[in-house]
């Protein structure tokens, strides 16, 4: 009996250790983009020996690119983060169009996860045909900018902060933040982290509550068993990083928030819960704040799927 349950106890011991092994490598490939990487494929897709290559060190992903197909006169824009990287942006400036004069009002846009600026153009479009400036920002180790590691919001913070900064210093008092899915969840952590970024106005679609919520997302999204991957990914990403993962909540840093907001939705988002989305709503401290759930929407552009109720209600926020 005793050497039964010692067999077990070894085990068990080593399929904890593997199990671990497995979820480090799992998250350092998870949480970096290569300029190499793979494109990803369905599983049904990948040879015997992808698969067994993709289960224990994860898949090289590639880094996002950009296509410039953005239509409207921009420049192209540098910023320096605080911890030393180059993100690249796009800035569409009013004053560039000669019909129409300098606008006094900019939205600084935020992309999602694996996306670029170019990814977002058409919102772009759409806040340039409302009267705004638009900056327009590739994240760390996304499209054109600097470094190949990401932290799911946690250091993207600093990213905020860099373009914010750079719109402030123009002198520009009407700000608004846009981002969606990362980017929502950035801005957030963002505006926690730095009290002095009070924009005039806040668009947040489809961020995730935590960043343990959004692997948990992942996993249901790629119809993989959510637990015990969503665990060690979790724990390994931050230490693999420097950080302790599973305190990094934008849905408590949404208590930081006071300016008015207005927080989208799909309603049939797999990736971001109804849960998770109410818990942000009921946090934020905003006294002007409102939440519209986009029906057969799932965790993609709002715009894109349903353009009318987004233009309408977008213009109608900020018109208020």
């Amino acid at each position: 009996m005793k050497k039964l349950l010692r067999r077990i106890g070894y085990t068990l011991l080593i399929l904890f250790i593997l199990l671990n092994i497995i979820g480090a490598l799992q998250a350092y490939r998870a949480t970096r983009f290569y300029s190499g990487g793979t494109t990803k494929r369905n599983v049904t897709e990948m040879s015997f020996g992808e698969k067994v290559s993709a289960v224990f060190l994860g898949v090289k992903v590639p880094k996002s690119k950009v296509a410039d197909s953005l239509k409207l006169p921009h420049e192209y824009v540098n910023l320096t983060t605080d911890d030393g990287l180059q993100l690249s942006c796009w800035y569409i400036n009013s004053a560039i169009e000669y019909k129409r004069g300098q606008s006094n009002k900019t939205v600084i846009m935020f992309h999602g996860h694996g996306s670029s600026k170019s990814g977002i153009i058409s919102e772009a479009q759409a806040f340039f045909d409302m009267d705004y400036n638009v900056l327009m920002v590739d994240f760390r180790a996304h499209g054109e900018s600097g470094g190949n590691t990401c932290t799911i919001g946690y250091y993207e913070s600093l990213d905020v902060k860099a373009a914010y900064d750079y719109i402030a210093k123009k002198g520009e008092k009407n700000i608004v933040l846009w981002g969606v899915s990362l980017g929502a969840s950035t801005i957030i952590k963002a505006m926690h982290d730095y009290s002095y970024i009070q924009p005039l106005k806040v668009i947040l679609e489809m961020p995730f509550g935590s960043l343990y919520g959004a692997v948990k997302g992942t996993m249901r999204n790629n119809h993989v068993p959510v637990q015990p991957a969503a665990l060690l990914l979790t724990f390994w990403g931050g230490i693999e990083h420097g950080f302790w993962a599973f305190s990094m909540n934008p849905q408590e840093y949404a208590k930081s928030i006071n300016c008015p907001v207005l927080l989208q939705r799909g309603a049939s988002d797999i990736r971001v819960t109804e849960d998770e989305t109410q818990a942000i709503y009921k946090n934020l401290s905003s006294n002007n704040k409102t939440l519209v759930e986009y029906a057969d929407c799932g965790h993609q552009s709002l715009y894109k799927k349903d353009s009318a109720k987004w233009l309408v209600t977008v213009s109608n926020f900020l018109g208020k």
